[in-house]
Parts: structure tokens; sequence; C-alpha cells
């Protein structure tokens, strides 16, 4: 299937092409909470392109962790798992998978509401959004979603709408190499792909928690990108979960996924 075939891809390396997209987009000045909104509650979104993800995405809460959780995805069922992938008008749809990482956060936070009850929370690299979702379920008090891809914030605003939810604030700005934002959690899922946007992570999260004492999670599950580098030492597991056959099926193998807790020894020191 060709867009089987797009996500092997992805997997094995084209990966890269997105992982350039966030480096070189820098991050400006410190962003709060209102002036980095580009999509919020009572945002209208343009009509054609609502209109063709709607046709072209199929809502679904089967097959992964979070069937409290209702998703527009690309599934089998989806014109574009048989279309040639470069015939998306919109750019690659990474957005548009419910990827293993995602999928264990999201778990987690539903799971554990007090982890973010009453706290604010960043979701880095949200995708669908559904780890925002999960965060605005289990009583966060703020939730800031951030996605460098304009069509990811659309479609978090369709998710929401599912869910029975009111839009949270999307940016699409990206804030990595940003001033630590005031958030009491950051979570972030599947961004371990590529070897300088993980050092740029743990750059810019180890500045987090040393300015702003932000309690970072991470979700993966367990890819080598991941697991070999340098962050690997400050991390603890926090849970692991057994993915979902359909979710293995669609991963090439990964049979688990976890969160982990960043937890770098050196966070008092400058960054």
């Amino acid at each position: 299937m060709a867009f089987r075939d797009w996500k092997r891809l992805l997997l094995l390396g084209r990966q890269n092409i997105f992982a350039k997209v966030w480096r070189n987009r820098r991050g400006g000045p410190s962003l709060c909470w209102k002036r980095c909104c580009h999509w919020s509650a009572g945002k209208s979104l343009d009509p054609e392109v609502k209109a063709f993800l709607e046709e072209n995405t199929e809502v679904t809460n089967s097959g992964h962790l979070t069937p409290e959780i209702r998703l527009r995805l690309l599934t089998p069922r989806c014109r574009f798992w048989r279309e040639k992938p470069d015939l998306w008008p919109y750019g690659d749809p990474f957005w548009a998978i419910y990827w293993p990482g995602g999928q264990a956060l999201s778990r987690y936070i539903l799971d554990n509401p007090r982890v973010v009850k009453g706290r604010s929370v960043l979701d880095l690299g949200s995708g669908c959004g559904a780890t925002a979702i999960a965060a605005v379920m289990s009583g966060a008090s703020q939730v800031l979603a951030n996605d460098i891809d304009p069509i990811a914030g659309m479609a978090m605003i369709l998710n929401c709408e599912l869910n029975h939810l009111n839009p949270f604030p999307i940016t699409i700005k990206n804030i990595i190499n940003s001033e630590a934002g005031n958030w009491d959690l950051i979570v972030l899922g599947d961004m371990f792909y590529d070897e300088q946007l993980a050092d740029g992570l743990h750059h810019w999260l180890r500045k987090c928690i040393r300015i702003q004492q932000t309690e970072v999670l991470i979700g993966d599950p367990g890819r080598h990108q991941f697991l070999s580098h340098s962050i690997r030492s400050h991390l603890h597991k926090v849970i692991e979960y057994s993915l979902p056959e359909h979710t293995r099926q669609e991963n090439y193998g990964l049979t688990s996924s976890s969160v982990w807790s960043y937890r770098p020894s050196n966070s008092l020191e400058d960054c």
C-alpha cells in the first residue's frame, strides 16, 4: 500500500527531512499563552481544507491505547492509504498517524489525572493532538499544543470537536531554542528521530527544567535513535504499555511503548 510505503520510509530515514524543518525554524522570544495562539476556541477553519480533511480521514477510536479519544486519522479505508503520498496536497501528514509514543503518554495521563490536574501543560510536537486532549480531559488548567505543521493545527481542532471539547490554544511556531516558557509540565512523544534535533531537545528541555523547574515526560517505543542518544542516561522509565495488535502491525514489529521522566543530573548548571 502506498501510504504504508510512505510510513516505512518515515521510520527508516525520511524523518530527517522533517527534522530539518524543526531545526531551521528558529524559535523566537519567550511565548506567552495568548500571543502564540494561531488557533483557539471560536477560530474558523478554512472550509476547503476542513472539507478535505473530513473527506480523506476516518474517525476512529479503535486499534490504539486510548479508546476514550476519537481521532481523525489515515486508515486502510482512506483514499490516501492507497494513493501515492506525493498526491497529498499539504505536505507529509505526520499528524494523521497516532504514533506509539503519543499513545503511551495519552494513556498514562488518562490513567493518572493527578499528573496534569490544575497544571499548565505544553504538548510539544502534538501531531493529532491526542495527548493535549488527554490533558484537557484529565483536568489541566491550561493546555498549549505545538506543531510546526499548520494542517496539524486544523486537525487538532477537528479532533477537539469530536471529543466535545473547546479547542485549546495551538501554536505552529518552532519553540525549541526559544526562551523557557513557564509550563508546569512538558510532554512530547516520538520526537527523537534525528540526532541533531535530539541534541536541541536535550538542551532546551534541560533549560526549561533549570529555569522554570518544569517537569518533562517523554513517550517513545524504544526506537534506536532514542535509546542510543546521550539523553537516555537522564531518563527514568515511568511505565511501559503493550501496544494493540493494530498499532504493532503499523509500526513494523514494535510491541510496546513507554513513558519516561526526564531528570537531567546537571539541570542546575548553566545550559
